[in-house]
């Protein structure tokens, strides 16, 4: 049987736009926050238009992030509306962004502007940079944060040229980051009744995923790559590509050996019989693992190697893994009735709690979708809100 939603009674209202914050706040509502959407009129989140598509401002990346979410559209440069998001905040447990540094507070809604008239908020900020230092002018951007952390000079060789990484990294753990932080916040204010200011930077998030590799580069002035293992690699096949990782084994290359029937135990030789001896001739080994495994299919390769235990896998395009047993089984896809598109599909969250499970209560909202159903739960009349929406404070 299972019990209220863990966050069940939190209310949040949302400021942030694309992927970083839509990613924590769409978590949040997933295990039941109220999650308040602000938007701006017209357009609505950028992500809204990111791409051209048929179903224009509901398109499949703004609904991917923005589900159990209400969203209302208020024109926060008027004093009328800047009113409207002081009344929804006097109530809120949390108001999250990630604008600019700078940006909330010229709006009047920095931390030291809430806290004055609520207390017990936790205003959660995720910027590129943070508040000070040589890049606080700069805007958040998955790319750029690669290029400055050294996400992105980091690849398996100085020959491979450098490129980005073509899943948004930085947005995504960056905002998982944000989610941790407001969650703790959360949990620190049943303590001591207050709230705080969570800040996240993209930039901190980055360096900090590296935090081996830099530990590494401080400690021993030593650079770690993971991708230049000597008997780990991707390696073509016949029919597609396998992925293999020798290690955590006694003595991973002579499983190898024996996985891909080489004619003799690699690990005998000479020039191979130490884990130092094998990084120096590294490019000697991958030579011999791609000939070998350009004689076969992918499937052959991979019941081989699991036969000797060696850690591998094919590698799938995001369509396979989509359509894969496993991604079934897991319960990883959701089918979504929308209002205005119909039948959505989208990844559900991949946090599962055996009492407290995530629920899918809304659609991604369409623009201003809640405006009336908010304001009035928050003390406005019918006529009210047509007011406001005459003088063009919502639309």
């Amino acid at each position: 049987m299972t019990g209220a939603l863990p966050l069940l009674g939190i209310k949040v209202i949302d400021f942030t736009q694309v992927y970083l914050g839509p990613s924590c706040t769409q978590f949040l509502g997933d295990y039941g926050a109220d999650v308040i959407k602000v938007e701006r009129p017209g357009t609505g989140d950028l992500s809204r238009t990111s791409i051209p598509d048929a179903d224009g401002l509901d398109n499949p990346i703004f609904q991917s992030i923005n589900r159990n979410k209400r969203s209302v559209s208020i024109d926060s440069r008027t004093e009328q509306g800047k009113e409207v998001l002081r009344t929804l905040i006097t109530e809120a447990d949390v108001v999250v962004s990630n604008f600019r540094s700078g940006v909330m507070e010229r709006m009047g809604f920095g931390y030291e502007d809430i806290k004055a008239f609520n207390p017990r908020i936790i205003w959660a900020s995720g910027t590129g940079f943070g508040e000070e230092g040589p890049y606080s002018h700069k805007g958040g951007q998955d790319v750029i944060a690669q290029a400055y952390s050294g996400v992105m000079w980091r690849r398996e060789s100085a020959e491979i040229p450098l490129s980005v990484y073509p899943t948004t990294l930085c947005d995504y753990t960056t905002g998982m980051h944000l989610l941790q932080g407001i969650l703790m916040a959360l949990i620190a204010r049943n303590t001591t009744g207050e709230g705080q200011k969570v800040q996240v930077t993209m930039y901190d998030s980055m360096l900090h995923m590296q935090m081996q590799e830099a530990s590494m580069q401080l400690n021993r002035g030593f650079e770690i790559n993971w991708a230049s293992m000597p008997l780990s690699g991707v390696f073509a096949t016949k029919d597609g590509a396998v992925c293999m990782v020798g290690a955590f084994k006694q003595n991973p290359l002579h499983s190898i050996s024996l996985a891909l029937g080489l004619p003799e135990d690699l690990s005998l030789r000479e020039e191979f019989t130490t884990q130092e001896k094998q990084f120096g001739q590294r490019p000697a080994l991958q030579a011999i693992f791609r000939d070998q495994f350009a004689t076969d299919t992918t499937e052959h390769w991979v019941t081989r190697l699991e036969a000797q235990d060696i850690l591998c896998a094919p590698v799938h395009s995001l369509v396979e893994a989509l359509a894969d047993e496993q991604t079934a089984v897991n319960k990883m896809i959701l089918d979504i009735e929308h209002p205005t598109t119909g039948k959505v599909r989208a990844l559900g969250p991949p946090i599962r709690l055996s009492a407290t499970p995530a629920t899918l209560r809304l659609p991604a909202p369409t623009l201003g979708q809640h405006n009336r159903e908010v304001l009035v739960e928050h003390g406005y009349d019918d006529a009210a809100v047509d007011e406001l929406g005459v003088a063009g404070v919502l639309r």
